[in-house]
């Protein structure tokens, strides 16, 4: 079937040139192209044309894209959406001074969502997590990262599992499992990290991988979860298995996380808030992404991300919400592009690669999607606009109406 993307406003197509990723100064570079439509065929993107030579061609299916700027599909590249539970509780004991950390410690913060999880069926999770996901897909994100990570038992991480698999098997969205079950330490194992780490490393890392669940792991190098040394031991047991490895760390210390992370080639180290200076340049010819988040910081009025610094120093920067229930209970990627703009002195440009082909970077799949070039699939998030820069001035805004995965119209607004 052959399908045209008529006439929009514009196309931000974030060409690669091939090269399937945006590094420093070229994330700027969104190569936006105009009077021209877009062919589909078999799912994928077969041609950009110039609207005087449409008639040339015939359709199966038309949709007319007036008044509209046609991005790549969104990727949201690091969320943990499979939770359970309220800590808006904790939300106002920060705002009376208590820290993340403090709270951690006193039995609350990932702790407590645990306990949630804990006690819900897996039909509850489904029902709890599905309008989530389906308000991702209205912002246009056609790819959407989700980790479990608030089990953190055998049974519970193995269930967190199953339903975001069962949502990647149902849903006509693209979603990726994420096993995070070093997310922290279990109240049970507390003091016997050793077992713990048994668990992952013996148990659930080869059934996961082994059943299909997950092929992306990832941890929380932390002070107040797991040591550089700790993740280093289930890091090189998880490549041998086949794994694909991401790292939350240095968001509150440094202490080893990043080194880790790039020993074993990890696709991308998450948050960054508190990188050191000197380390901002490890990244410079990194495949590595720097994934940053700064709804986190926004959350916790913690500081930002050097994004700026991380750019200049031609890091590859991609964006994402960290949609959780304690530290940014956001799941708005428009305002997270805002914030990107606004705090961490990243252009628009940036914004966009940082959403589109660098977040598929850190995902390893911008050789298929993340931008919009020829033989890459379908994915497209159609802005009701006249220039992208109100997608970053409308600030929290959704100007996103149509949402199209492989082709396929999967959210249009009107039809809400």
């Amino acid at each position: 079937m052959r399908k045209l993307l008529k006439s929009p406003v514009q196309i931000i197509t974030v060409d690669t040139k091939g090269k399937n990723f945006k590094r420093g100064k070229d994330a700027a570079n969104i190569l936006p192209v105009n009077d021209h439509s877009i062919i589909i065929e078999d799912n994928i993107i077969k041609d950009i044309i110039s609207n005087s030579s449409v008639k040339k061609y015939t359709f199966d299916q038309i949709i007319n894209c007036e008044g509209y700027i046609v991005l790549p599909g969104l990727i949201e590249c690091h969320t943990h959406t499979a939770f359970a539970g309220s800590r808006s509780n904790e939300f106002l004991m920060r705002l009376k001074g208590a820290t993340y950390e403090q709270i951690a410690e006193s039995g609350g913060g990932i702790i407590s969502t645990v306990k949630a999880v804990r006690r819900s069926s897996f039909e509850e999770l489904i029902r709890i997590i599905k309008p989530r996901i389906d308000l991702f897909i209205s912002q246009g994100v056609t790819t959407l990262e989700i980790k479990s990570g608030y089990g953190l038992s055998y049974y519970d991480e193995i269930k967190l599992l199953q339903v975001i698999n069962y949502f990647k098997k149902t849903l006509p969205i693209e979603i990726v499992p994420t096993f995070l079950g070093a997310h922290t330490y279990p109240p049970e194992y507390k003091n016997d990290h050793k077992k713990y780490l048994k668990i992952i490393s013996d148990e659930l890392l080869p059934f996961i991988i082994q059943n299909g669940l997950a092929e992306y792991i990832d941890a929380f190098c932390e002070s107040s979860a797991f040591s550089a040394a700790e993740v280093d031991q289930i890091f090189t047991k998880a490549v041998k298995l086949g794994y694909k490895l991401r790292l939350h760390t240095e968001q509150f210390n440094n202490i080893g996380g990043l080194d880790v992370a790039l020993k074993h080639n990890a696709l991308s180290v998450d948050h960054l808030e508190v990188i050191k200076e000197s380390d901002i340049q490890k990244l410079n010819d990194s495949e590595t992404v720097a994934v940053l988040l700064p709804g986190v910081s926004f959350f916790l009025d913690y500081q930002f991300a050097p994004a700026r610094q991380l750019i200049d120093n031609n890091a590859i920067v991609a964006l994402s919400t960290d949609y959780n229930p304690g530290s940014s209970n956001i799941p708005n990627l428009h305002l997270i592009m805002s914030l990107a703009v606004l705090k961490m002195k990243m252009t628009a440009e940036e914004v966009i690669s940082g959403v589109t082909i660098n977040a598929a970077k850190a995902l390893d799949i911008s050789k298929r999607t993340g931008s919009i070039e020829i033989n890459k699939q379908a994915d497209f998030s159609l802005f009701k606009a006249n220039d992208y820069s109100e997608i970053v001035y409308n600030i929290g805004q959704n100007l996103n109406e149509i949402t199209i995965k492989n082709g396929e119209i999967i959210y249009k607004r009107n039809s809400e």
